[in-house]
């Protein structure tokens, strides 16, 4: 039975997930088959919607979703295939961190087997019925596009520092492969879609496999309570901007609640990927990490996972373990054994452990024969040229080594290429006197942890050992590029390039006090045995319910197409301004106010040219013309600046630097504000902000007459960023007795008088109207960023005051969906001068009502 979820791969490239458009059932909580739902699909359309369907049972519930199902699987002597849980599995392990009363439901593939669509029900339905666990069936030829295309020729490689700088590299980028990661990511989004009660059930995301899934169930729930996890590392921009589908991918990351990685290495990398690529900025509040996206707050979570400690105790304890311990210690008798454990791939460092050991034979020849390498191999996820490659160098260091340095009864490299059982892979941890990690990149690596736990061994292995029970020791040689490197503070980190600082790390590793290993050993035992698996796994789902939240409290719905697409989240009293019901008001009313912000709000941001329009004039004109009206336009732009561009407006007010300087009218002169008049720390500011400029490529200092402003639009963003920060310092210490005011701006610093803002002339506005006994019946307040918000505040504080009519129409109106003291908002700035205009118009149509104590711009200030 084929899926519909692959079905159209072309529309599913080109972003349009038809798919979507269709309301699938869900499960209930009762198992069911899974085949016989998706035939039970009907055809409604339904779009993004802004609240999900209710459910109807309240009990918690997670969704594990990987790649993988934690099952094994084989067929049975009569063919049928037979399932048990994989206890090696991190997506099964995670489970006891979770409450006892917390169901989990698992989502992923079926590894190392091909399902007969013929079997597919039967299978999903004892799958369900036994294991809580819902396949996800792939066809071949997509899966080998997806898994070992996608993933492991493009992902996974740069992901890992490698560029595709030639086809051995990883390869061009390839389209079709990418078509089939979406196809793979979708069939998985069908899956969740089919189990999920949507205002109930947490769903959390495991690895770059399934990146672009947060966007799929967004799109489909815009209140999804949705966790990722990256296991693997995330690299610096300068890599990570080769990719072509860049864009994509972080904005389907950020489409889910929290995002999770091991280091904070990998969160910055990933930080300054949305700050360069996508203009988005973080920031920590209470020790948390938060990027706002369109209203939500996606959280960072920076923790490494851990290990099943108790899984490797059980295993210590077997028998089988305790014989294998026995013939390991007699096998290397009067030998001290140095492990490494590792995959059989190109970023493992396996040939750089080798020449390592090398080097260490030919410098100490006291060591020959009484130190040995035991190199455990496990086989290679991913495959190709690479992976030969690997083997063949490694086979032949080793037999070059062992040629060089071997005699009769002694091997110096032990090189083990097959699979081990898991007990006797614990055995070789138990009889190491150090264990070697010196991968290129890795993302987390827990062998490091696996070893503390096993040197910490039990009675029995004790005893096998001669060892005393207070006598546990352990040393570790770890790479510096690996995840797990920065909470093993006692171990010796290396560079595994030098070759020189390898060899004598795993000299001193040997030679060390007994004292000091053992001091190493409990330091690193102490943080392992306390940040297992279960740590690891209730951090995550305490975070990401506490990230979820403000859901429930929040209006949200979908914009943007295809994985363009992302939700809205915003206040429920925040909505669009409807320009019939601002006209219809304006219209009824008779004394009114219009204060307009310029830049961002008349011109578009970034735009070349920032002079007004024709058409702006005339609008302006119009509204300012009119009796019953007070047009003011305020603006961050010098006093000079705004008399020139609008000279032919005689009957608009202008207010210059932020509402320190006001004109009502071409016919009267600059008036000032009576906040300051003292402008000396000027000659301390300036030079200080020159210091930066000089050392900030692409940074400029504009001189106002009552402000200083540091601009870095055009600098590098981390580092204009960073110096941003130093310069506000700086100029906070230098200018802590004069009466400015030091504050951050989109890409600036600003330095100006304390107490000026744009609310300077609403305050002024409402004060001098109420002396006057005139009450504002109308007022019409519009901005687009974070100093247009003090204008806000004023207007919306004076809602129940006695400066306004009881019955006054207020709309304090922002450009864009984001947070804001506004009320109102329209999506860009030509909306914006279209209900100006339609403002203009509607008076000009209506009839002359006007009557004569009604005050203009004059009349006021």
């Amino acid at each position: 039975m084929v899926s519909r979820s692959y079905s159209n791969l072309l529309d599913l490239a080109s972003g349009n997930f038809h798919s979507f458009s269709r309301e699938k059932k869900r499960f209930p909580r009762v198992a069911t088959v899974t085949g016989v739902l998706s035939e039970l699909d009907d055809d409604t359309n339904s779009n993004s919607v802004c609240s999900d369907a209710p459910s109807s049972v309240a009990q918690d519930r997670i969704i594990i979703v990987g790649n993988q199902l934690p099952i094994k699987s084989h067929r049975n002597s009569s063919g049928k295939l037979t399932f048990t849980w994989d206890n090696d599995s991190l997506l099964l392990q995670l489970k006891d961190g979770m409450r006892e009363d917390m169901e989990v439901v698992y989502i992923g593939c079926l590894k190392d087997q091909v399902v007969d669509p013929l079997e597919q029900d039967d299978v999903a339905q004892r799958l369900l019925e036994n294991f809580k666990c819902v396949p996800a069936y792939i066809p071949p030829e997509i899966f080998t596009k997806y898994y070992h295309g996608f993933c492991k020729q493009h992902l996974w490689p740069l992901f890992h520092y490698m560029l595709p700088l030639n086809p051995d590299l990883g390869g061009r980028f390839d389209r079709s492969l990418w078509q089939a990661y979406l196809s793979v990511n979708k069939i998985f989004a069908d899956k969740v879609m089919e189990v999920i009660s949507p205002d109930d059930d947490f769903v959390w995301v495991h690895d770059y496999h399934l990146m672009v899934l947060p966007t799929f169930l967004r799109k489909r729930f815009n209140r999804v309570k949705l966790g990722f996890f990256l296991h693997s590392p995330f690299p610096s921009s300068e890599i990570y901007r080769t990719l072509p589908v860049r864009n994509e991918l972080l904005r389907a990351l950020l489409n889910a609640d929290l995002i999770g990685f091991h280091t904070f290495d990998y969160a910055r990398h990933f930080l300054s990927c949305c700050s360069r690529m996508l203009g988005l900025s973080y920031q920590s509040k209470r020790g948390t990490i938060g990027l706002e996206y369109y209203g939500r707050t996606v959280s960072i979570k920076i923790l490494p996972v851990g290990i099943h400690t108790s899984q490797l105790q059980s295993i210590l304890n077997l028998p089988e373990t305790q014989t294998r311990v026995s013939e390991l210690r007699d096998q290397f008798l009067n030998q001290k054994v140095l492990l490494g454990v590792d995959d059989m791939d190109i970023f493992k460092g396996i040939s750089l452990k080798l020449l390592a050991m090398e080097q260490l034979l030919q410098q100490h020849p006291e060591k020959r024969g009484r130190v040995v390498l035991v190199q455990i191999a496990n086989p290679a996820r991913g495959r190709g040229k690479d992976v030969q490659e690997v083997r063949s160098e490694t086979q032949a260091t080793v037999k070059r080594i062992n040629e060089m340095f071997g005699r009769p009864g002694y091997i110096p490299v032990v090189l083990i290429d097959k699979p081990l059982q898991f007990y006797e892979r614990i055995a070789y941890y138990v009889i190491a006197e150090c264990c070697l990690v010196t991968a290129v990149r890795d993302g987390m690596n827990l062998i490091p942890y696996e070893y503390i736990i096993c040197r910490q061994a039990n009675p029995k292995l004790n005893e096998t050992l001669g060892l005393e029970e207070e006598a546990k020791k352990s040393m570790l040689v770890v790479s510096e590029f690996i995840g797990c490197s920065p909470s093993l503070s006692g171990a010796i980190r290396v560079n595994p390039w030098n070759i020189d600082a390898v060899a004598e790390a795993m000299d001193y590793a040997l030679i060390a006090s007994e004292a000091e290993k053992q001091m190493r050993h409990e330091k690193h035992h102490k943080y392992v045995s306390t940040h297992d698996v279960a740590y690891w796994s209730r951090s995550f789902i305490q975070d990401l319910e506490r990230a979820c939240a403000e859901h429930v409290r929040k209006r949200c719905w979908g914009i943007g197409f295809g994985l363009g697409f992302r939700v809205v989240a915003l206040d429920p009293s925040f909505k669009k301004l409807s320009i019939e019901h601002i006209v219809s008001a304006y219209k009824r009313t008779k004394n009114r106010a219009v204060l307009v912000d310029y830049d961002g709000t008349m011109v578009q941001p970034g735009s070349i040219r920032t002079t007004p329009s024709f058409s702006t004039i005339e609008t302006l004109n119009k509204l300012a013309s009119d009796p019953k009206n007070i047009v003011y336009l305020i603006s961050g732009k010098d006093r000079k600046t705004l008399t020139e561009w609008f000279s032919s407006c005689g009957d608009l007010g202008l207010a210059a630097e932020h509402g320190y300087f006001i004109r009502p009218n071409d016919g009267t002169e600059w008036e000032t504000s009576s906040v300051v008049s003292e402008f000396e720390w000027k000659q301390i500011a300036e030079p200080v902000m020159r210091l930066y400029t000089e050392t900030t490529d692409g940074s400029t200092i504009e001189t106002k007459e009552t402000a200083l402003v540091w601009n870095y639009q055009f600098a590098d963003p981390d580092f204009g960023s960073c110096q941003a920060k130093e310069l506000m310092e700086h100029l906070e210490s230098v200018l802590t007795n004069d009466p400015v005011s030091v504050k951050t701006g989109q890409q600036l610093v600003e330095v100006k008088p304390q107490g000026v803002n744009k609310g300077l002339v609403a305050e002024r506005l409402l004060t001098t109207m109420q002396e006057q006994g005139k009450l504002l019946d109308f007022i019409l307040c519009v901005g687009d960023d974070r100093s247009d918000e003090d204008m806000f505040e004023v207007i919306m504080g004076a809602k129940d005051g006695p400066a306004l009519s009881p019955v006054a129409e207020i709309f304090a109106c922002t450009v864009g969906q984001k947070p804001s003291k506004a009320k109102y908002y329209l999506d860009d700035t030509a909306e914006i001068i279209r209900m100006l205009e339609g403002l203009s118009t509607s008076a000009a149509a209506a009839p002359d009502h006007q009557t004569p104590d009604v005050p203009t711009t004059k009349d006021i200030f």
